[in-house]
């Protein structure tokens, strides 16, 4: 992953730059001392991970996240743990208080690289699927394996934030870091369809519909206003 340092204090950065050099999956790609520096780099050429300081002049690196249509994975250091709750809701991949230890450097890119993997896979698969329709299965990362998921066992997926659940027939569920919208481009659209914000259904394994629940087995899940209509139009239902 190429990772670029954002930071206003040159000793900060140089901690950070030197824990980049020790990790074999991290390639240090630069450093800059203000948010503008950065919206510029990342203009300029790719950048899968950035560490950025909260506290900088002018244009506080949050702010400058919160700006940003598309966002590279980005781990915020900072010396204040006020800023916490403010990271998570910009989706942080981690939050990482001054001055910070390696081990804890470590946990919060092995996180990323994770992410990271994840997204390249997704990406690889959606790719394959397009050139191989026929396709029957992917794989999944969990429990430190690659599951080979076939879609016709998928009953339906549910989106747990950073996380999904895919439910198989059998009673099984597999839980895997994915999100909700790189699941729905990995699946053939001819066969699942997003209900509502937190669940993608399989149509063949659909038993019932009342009201604006999908009836799967035991299941009742909910569909989305904002779904109902594309829904109702794929299972052909006035």
């Amino acid at each position: 992953m190429k990772c670029l340092v954002v930071d206003d204090e040159p000793l900060a950065q140089q901690v950070i730059e030197d824990f980049i050099q020790r990790v074999p999956f991290l390639e240090f790609a630069g450093k800059c001392s203000s948010a503008m520096e950065a919206m510029d780099i990342l203009q300029q050429k790719p950048i899968d991970l950035l560490f950025l300081d909260i506290n900088m002049p002018v244009v506080r690196g949050i702010d400058m996240m919160a700006s940003l249509p598309v966002r590279p994975l980005f781990i915020l250091t900072t010396a204040y743990s006020e800023y916490a709750i403010e990271s998570y809701a910009l989706n942080a991949t981690d939050y990482l208080l001054k001055p910070v230890p390696f081990d804890r450097f470590m946990k919060a890119v092995n996180k990323a690289y994770e992410i990271y993997t994840l997204r390249k896979q997704a990406r690889e698969i959606h790719a394959v699927r397009s050139d191989e329709p026929s396709a029957d299965h992917f794989f999944v990362r969990a429990n430190y394996k690659n599951l080979r998921i076939n879609y016709e066992d998928i009953q339906f997926i549910e989106g747990l934030k950073d996380y999904v659940r895919i439910h198989l027939a059998g009673k099984k569920s597999v839980m895997t870091l994915q999100t909700m919208k790189n699941m729905i481009e990995i699946l053939p659209q001819q066969r699942f369809i997003r209900i509502h914000k937190s669940f993608i259904v399989n149509l063949g394994q659909i038993d019932a519909v009342e009201r604006n629940r999908v009836l799967i087995g035991e299941k009742r899940i909910p569909v989305g206003d904002g779904y109902k209509e594309d829904f109702l139009k794929r299972i052909k239902v006035e």
